[in-house]
């Protein structure tokens, strides 16, 4: 059996999976992410450590001993300052972080030719700005940290010992050089970083190490399990669901949503809205449309309107499309994909007297939905046309949200049926890294069939101008 761990930005996920692709056991265990400050996001490794234990102990239940080997996914971009031997030396930094923006000026004055090199957008909550902020704000930290690591990086240095990362999130740092496919090494001279922490680069399949007494007493795993690299939680994702043959398209929804598919080489978007990653696949690539305000918008409309969410779906669909005149938009943390705008901020606009709790339910509904359609646009225009599009994460569940989805989207639905496709990719890693799978390929067989989820209703006046008021509302939103 293999075992895939998910170090997400909420909740650790852990799968068990049968070689034959059956899953065994699934649990999670979820953990704050605390915002000490407008615009941070932060979490304790600690926290991740002991929601690691907890979700792996849970998962394989009395199935210990037939383990044979772990790989990681987890959350992209964000930064762990660590000791030698593993210790965080402060809170982890997140993807969703948006301190970093007045740092952003350093690498924009980069030689065009470097940063066409690095293949992507200039964004805030990327490791490499955030370390440019970690130097100039905590100087200190700075200089006595031993590694600046990936999440699901220092998960693993703290199960093995050993230091590494892989492709698919080094790729995510602005810090990577996705020609030479290898760290960035004249960007990072010319913003002065240090190069001395990053890890070393080895394939997603390969064995980064083995399990340290210590990490197999806190899993309750045999000691010296092989652990393999694994990958960043989209390219895993991908995996985990089939999603490796150019053309296709995927469809995220969890805190942010991501929209990705695959290239079998290296296409920078010429419009610079949308990233270009290594995915899980050797010499493989992914673009990704990625959107901050997704789940993490609809989670906390949920919470101030004090809805659960079966509430939340029967309100919001007992108003009328285009909810009479209110829009919401839901930059509630800035944006990526496709204004890469980390100081815009959410709004609901155009509240009257007739305007209920309903109506600001289904406002929100449509605002997310508003922004993947954006999103969507914009991979698009790096080159291809969809003609369906998959949908992958657990905030797609209910009916009524995937017809608006499609009805916005203009474009039919496919679910997979995988809960966790990124713990599930990380598993199947494993099993390409001890030789129970010949290579990425090997693992299609394995992949569920998607099926039709929801098709595009005639087109519904009232959600086309609720459309296309919401896409005139960001430059005036700016000006705010």
């Amino acid at each position: 059996m293999l075992l895939g761990i998910d170090l997400g930005t909420g909740s650790a996920k852990a799968l068990l999976l049968a070689t034959d692709g059956t899953a065994i056991g699934e649990a999670s265990s979820s953990y704050p992410v605390h915002a000490p400050h407008p615009g941070w996001a932060e979490s304790e490794p600690g926290d991740w450590w002991l929601a690691v234990a907890m979700a792996v102990r849970k998962a394989v239940g009395n199935h210990a001993d037939r383990v044979q080997a772990i790989a990681l996914s987890g959350q992209m971009h964000g930064v762990v300052l660590a000791s030698e031997s593993g210790q965080p030396l402060r809170p982890a930094i997140l993807w969703a972080d948006t301190r970093s923006s007045a740092t952003l000026n350093a690498y924009h004055s980069l030689d065009a030719a470097i940063l066409e090199r690095l293949g992507n957008p200039i964004t805030a909550g990327m490791a490499g700005p955030t370390l440019l902020w970690l130097r100039e704000h905590e100087a200190t930290v700075y200089a006595q940290a031993r590694w600046a690591l990936q999440p699901k990086d220092w998960l693993r240095l703290r199960l093995t010992g050993e230091v590494a990362t892989e492709p698919s999130d080094a790729s995510g740092t602005l810090l990577y050089d996705v020609v030479s496919d290898n760290w960035a090494s004249e960007a990072i001279t010319a913003l002065n970083l240090r190069y001395d922490w990053l890890a070393k680069i080895i394939p997603s399949s390969a064995i980064a190490g083995y399990l340290t007494a210590v990490a197999s007493e806190h899993l309750g795993l045999r000691v010296g399990l092989r652990v393999i690299a694994g990958a960043a939680d989209t390219a895993a994702a991908a995996l985990g669901n089939g999603l490796l043959e150019p053309g296709l398209v995927q469809l995220t929804i969890g805190t942010g949503a991501q929209i990705i598919t695959p290239r079998s080489q290296p296409i920078i978007d010429p419009h610079g809205r949308t990233h270009l990653y290594r995915s899980a696949v050797p010499k493989g690539w992914y673009t990704l449309a990625a959107m901050q305000n997704a789940g993490l918008a609809l989670e906390w409309v949920r919470g101030i309107l004090g809805l659960s969410w079966q509430q939340v779906y029967t309100k919001a669909f007992s108003v009328p499309p285009g909810c009479e005149g209110l829009t919401f938009l839901p930059y509630l943390t800035g944006e990526r994909t496709p204004h890469l705008d980390p100081h815009v901020r959410g709004a609901w606009v155009g509240l009257g007297l007739h305007h209920t709790q309903a109506h600001l339910m289904r406002a929100a509904l449509e605002g997310v939905a508003f922004a993947l359609r954006q999103g969507f646009e914009a991979l698009e225009a790096t080159g291809f046309k969809a003609t369906e599009l998959r949908l992958a994460g657990g905030g797609t569940q209910e009916m009524p949200w995937k017809q608006l989805l499609t009805d916005v989207l203009r474009i039919p639905l496919y679910a997979t049926t995988v809960a966790a496709a990124s713990a599930r990719g990380a598993a199947l890693l494993a099993g390409i890294g001890i030789g129970v799978y010949a290579d990425t390929n090997d693992t299609l067989k394995l992949a569920a069939t998607p099926t039709l989820a929801a098709t595009p209703q005639s087109v519904d006046s009232a959600l086309e101008e609720a459309w296309m008021r919401y896409q005139s509302l960001y430059p005036r939103l700016k000006k705010i």
